[in-house]
Parts: structure tokens; sequence; C-alpha cells
């Protein structure tokens, strides 16, 4: 899996690309981790190149996001395609993340 990484103003943006299943997911919550450490939580996940996430996928986003909000953070998801918000819907982890259409209202809700 490859991640493009990008900072806007005080918020780091990680976008991974490919699915989000097994070893990947993994390598995905260390990233992501590191990238919200090093920003205070200001961190945006961009979904708009994950075509689909698997059980491993889905279970890294919902630990993800309870690490987060355990330390006064929230994880903020953009992009993501019908497929993937429909999974995160029917497992209830939609209410778990913050969801945007884009980037940009993603990182201005930081504001």
């Amino acid at each position: 899996m490859e991640f493009l990484e990008q900072t806007k103003g005080a918020v780091r943006v990680i976008k991974p690309r490919g699915p989000l299943v097994g070893p990947d997911a993994d390598q995905f919550k260390k990233r992501a981790t590191e990238a919200a450490s090093a920003c205070l939580g200001r961190l945006v996940v961009d979904a708009s190149a994950v075509a689909y996430v698997d059980s491993r996928g889905l279970e890294v986003i919902a630990d993800l996001s309870e690490e987060m909000t355990q330390g006064g953070m929230s994880l903020k998801l953009c992009g993501a395609n019908e497929t993937v918000r429909e999974v995160l819907e029917l497992t209830e982890l939609a209410g778990m993340v913050e969801h945007y259409s884009d980037v940009n209202s993603a990182v201005r809700s930081f504001l």
C-alpha cells in the first residue's frame, strides 16, 4: 500500500492508495498514528483512493478512532466512496468518525 502525506497549515493529510485490507491496514494504522502524533491530532484521512475495506481495515479504523478520541482528538475521514461509507454505516462505525466530502472541508473543520 502506498501513502501520500501532505501538510495543510497545521493539519496533516494522509491518503492511503489501494484497498485497506490485512497487513496493509496494519501499516496504515502505524502511519496514521505517527501522523496524528506529529500534528497534535489534527489528522485527515483522505479515503478517495481506497476502493474497499475488509474486517481488518474496519478494526484498524475503529482502533485508531478510539485511540484518538481517548487523547482528545477525532478521526476525520474524507472522500470515501459509497461502498466504504456503506460498510462503515452497516458496521455502525460511521458514528465514530467525522466524514467530509473533500480534503478542504475536512481541513477547515479544525478551525
